[in-house]
């Protein structure tokens, strides 16, 4: 009965009820045709202005339109798309859209069952390429690994052999060489060097990145006075006022021999400061000094002035940048397709988790990402690709069949420690681990086999699958025992030919 008038006054009534006189008052059309779509839209969730007026038994909606634009601009409405099957523009209480909106993420987050660490472990390992007849080809199966390690740090001298060979199935030096050269890839180190040696070592920290990110993952900004000897900062301040430069132009601006201008350029490679056009220049840094070259009579195979142009690294991006942010978050989804705190163990140079998770947060509120509990055993948010929500089902249902993958120590999945309960195994190229089904079972750590889980493998055995990988790469695993080989026979583990 109290909303009796405000009918009456959008659509007359031929009948009048009897109704108190402290409940009449008169009405204005327009008003009463807002009242009483508020009081509709409170209970009704998403609808549309057709809808409303079919409600009213109105012929058309320009009375409802007009009450639907007062009510969004006090705040009370929101407009937009919220069901499927509708093709027409909705409307909806703002406190009751945020409560559905609550019910649809709970509901969403209910339907995922976590899986367990070697289970996840697992669907990384084919997520990454590496497991299975997951493996890409070609230069653009290796721009697709680049574009998924984006911005991770790598031993220099583990980049190509441990960890690009065992993702791109016919890998070829000239495949990077190609990307950087293209303007698509680029390297460089992002962490600072604090001291710990000015060469870019073979253990060195180096990131491949897409060139349009170098700025992104914050590469080192200005060295401070003193950090670099006098002709490496000569090479420097060459770079900073002409520019990218060949390696004949930096000798020739600097008045440096060769050999001074290559050291310079090494250290500052090292401290994060320079880059080239192409791999090959990190190459030509990681050879043997000219001493070594002298003693042994061979001719390297890349030099610095056949590596392309020499230019310095974009300086630190700007901290704090709501797109650095985002842009960030987006990639490590792409590289694990699951985040959470714990996993980022290894990762450099990241913004906080708190603003990692406020922007997992937002995507999950726009539908673009799954929040839940997807690995058990890890405390806090977990968010997730849709796709890859999916494929870690999948696995999850795969039949154990045995597989076997071996990763070097350096290997971005070397989590070890992180993933799971052990300590961690050193994140340097010699170490190895060893995976059956997901599962870590062994690490080689110094020459030495620590077991990580139940087998029946002996440690000859053990050694030799350690290098399984490498062994597509001309590494030859000594002579094993008639009982090792019956052993991997039995685990139909394929061992390369002798030569």
């Amino acid at each position: 009965m109290e909303r009796f008038d405000e009918l009456n006054a959008v659509v007359e009534q031929s009948a009048i009820p009897a109704i108190p006189e402290r409940l009449r008052k008169s009405w204005a059309r327009e008003d009463a045709a807002r009242e009483l779509v508020r009081g509709r839209t409170e209970v009704l969730g998403p609808v549309t202005a057709r809808g409303l007026a079919d409600s009213l038994v109105l012929a058309d909606t320009a009375l409802i339109d007009g009450a639907l634009l007062a009510l969004e601009t006090e705040g009370k409405l929101l407009r937009g798309r919220f069901t499927p099957a509708s093709a027409a523009l909705e409307w909806c209480d703002r406190r009751l859209l945020a409560r559905i909106h609550r019910y649809t993420l709970n509901r969403l987050r209910a339907e995922i069952e976590p899986v367990s660490a070697a289970d996840f472990m697992r669907f990384l390992l084919h997520w990454q390429h590496v497991a299975g007849e997951q493996q890409l080809k070609g230069p653009e199966g290796l721009a697709a690994v680049v574009g998924q390690l984006d911005g991770y740090e790598v031993a220099a001298g583990a980049w190509e052999h441990e960890v690009l060979a065992v993702r791109v199935q016919d890998y070829q030096p000239d495949f990077i060489d190609r990307l950087c050269l293209s303007g698509r890839v680029a390297w460089g180190r992002l962490s600072p060097a604090n001291g710990s040696g000015k060469a870019p070592l073979r253990s060195s920290p180096i990131a491949l990145m897409l060139r349009e990110h170098a700025g992104l993952w914050r590469a080192a900004a200005e060295p401070q006075a003193g950090e670099l000897s006098s002709e490496a900062g000569a090479v420097y301040g060459a770079l900073r006022s002409r520019g990218a430069s060949f390696f004949h132009e930096i000798v020739s601006a600097t008045g440096q021999l060769r050999t001074q201008a290559e050291r310079s350029l090494g250290e500052l490679a090292g401290s994060g400061l320079v880059t080239a056009d192409s791999f090959g220049g990190l190459r030509a840094l990681l050879a043997p000094s000219e001493k070594h070259r002298r003693r042994s009579r061979r001719r390297p195979a890349y030099e610095v002035d056949t590596a392309g142009r020499w230019a310095l690294l974009k300086a630190d991006a700007a901290g704090g940048d709501d797109k650095r942010v985002e842009e960030i978050a987006r990639a490590l989804l792409g590289r694990y397709g699951v985040v959470f705190r714990a996993l980022l163990a290894r990762e450099s140079r990241l913004p906080t988790w708190r603003e990692l998770a406020s922007v997992y947060r937002r995507l999950e509120a726009r539908g673009e990402i799954r929040g839940g509990r997807f690995v058990s055993g890890f405390g806090g948010e977990q968010f997730a690709l849709a796709d890859a929500v999916g494929r870690l089902r999948a696995v999850r249902k795969l039949d154990k069949s045995g597989e076997l993958v071996a990763l070097s120590g350096a290997d971005p999945l070397n989590l070890v420690g992180i993933v799971t309960p052990d300590a961690r195994v050193a994140a340097i190229a010699p170490n190895r681990v060893l995976f059956r089904d997901g599962l870590a079972i062994a690490a080689l750590e110094g020459g030495r086999v620590r077991r990580l889980a139940a087998s029946d493998l002996d440690d000859d055995a053990l050694k030799t699958l350690f290098w399984r990988r490498s062994s597509a790469l001309g590494f030859m695993p000594r002579r094993l025992s008639e009982a090792s080989r019956r052993r991997l026979l039995e685990h139909k583990v394929r061992m390369p030919l002798p030569r």
